[in-house]
């Protein structure tokens, strides 16, 4: 079973893409013309695809666009001597990701493009979650992108653009990945997820919104029971049955990791669908948003109080 953690790993990459055309075309067509920008923002939901996509771009790039050839195996296996990928690190100790990207990670950059290209091509950079880049780290990828080597494609992926610095913004060319049809996702998950039942497959469905690392996640949370936690929390929750939900999911080894995710993403949909329906309440519900990631990000970050991180989340969204 998929690990609940899975829309934050630079993973993704091994998945075969699927949907997203306009996207793809969008960023051929600019190839194609003989100007292409230095810089793309990919952006979407958690668990949408865009690591996915950022390697397919690189694929394209490097002259592996077949995943099977040589250079696309090592493209996917982040190898490429021409590709450098910076994304959170992975905590062995704690087993957990680490809640910044920091100076430190996006240093081997200036090195990296230092160099000559080895295949004498392009040189390409994934920042996968540029949301999680420290002060430092943004300041550093900001003078990048400010005087970019020639030959350099940087690619950032990102769930919350409004997070990085507006001179970040501004000098990337943005693509918006659309939500996956039943179809594609569909595959997906019968591809990554070869034991779970069609029953279970069409229940994901139908939560996951077309984001298929969002769908993962909810395969593992068999019976959907922190979905469901999640769901009535949104719903209007009282204070004693708060201390009932935090203490079932603190009994559950992925709980608490999941339950964030689940929620974050939820409160991101609705704030999405209220912005397109011109509904003010989604200044209200962003606010939500920001403020329960940013609470699950220190309490990781500082190893505080679990149970405490969940009451504070659960009265915040339940006022929304």
């Amino acid at each position: 079973m998929p690990r609940a953690e899975i829309v934050q790993e630079p993973r993704l990459a091994s998945l075969q893409l699927r949907g997203h055309q306009a996207a793809l075309q969008a960023f051929r067509q600019a190839m194609q013309g003989g100007r292409l920008p230095h810089a793309w923002l990919i952006t979407g939901p958690p668990g949408i695809g865009k690591a996915t996509f950022a390697f397919r771009l690189a694929r394209i790039l490097l002259g592996g666009e077949d995943e099977l050839s040589p250079a696309g195996r090592r493209v996917s296996a982040a190898t490429h001597a021409d590709l450098l990928v910076v994304a959170r690190g992975f905590d062995e100790k704690r087993q957990k990701y680490r809640s910044e990207i920091v100076a430190d990670d996006v240093r081997p950059i200036n090195s990296f493009l230092r160099r000559t290209a080895a295949e004498g091509g392009w040189r390409v950079v994934i920042v996968d979650g540029a949301e999680w880049m420290n002060r430092s780290a943004a300041n550093a990828v900001l003078k990048i992108l400010e005087e970019p080597p020639p030959a350099t494609v940087l690619l950032l992926t990102c769930s919350a653009p409004g997070r990085l610095l507006p001179t970040i913004r501004s000098r990337c060319r943005k693509l918006e990945l659309a939500p996956l049809d039943a179809a594609d996702m569909s595959a997906v998950l019968h591809t990554q997820a070869p034991e779970a039942s069609d029953t279970e497959i069409q229940r994901v469905m139908a939560e996951a919104h077309g984001a298929p690392g969002r769908a993962l996640a909810l395969l593992a949370d068999k019976g959907g029971e922190i979905a469901s936690l999640v769901h009535e929390v949104v719903q209007g929750i009282t204070p004693l049955r708060s201390y009932e939900v935090a203490e079932t999911i603190l009994r559950r080894d992925y709980g608490f990791s999941l339950f964030f995710s689940l929620l974050s993403d939820t409160l991101q949909m609705q704030a999405r669908q209220a912005a397109r329906q011109g509904n003010p309440q989604c200044v209200a519900l962003a606010n939500a948003w920001e403020a329960t990631m940013r609470k699950h990000t220190e309490t990781e970050r500082f190893n505080l109080d679990k149970q405490e991180a969940l009451l504070e989340a659960m009265t915040i969204a339940s006022r929304e």
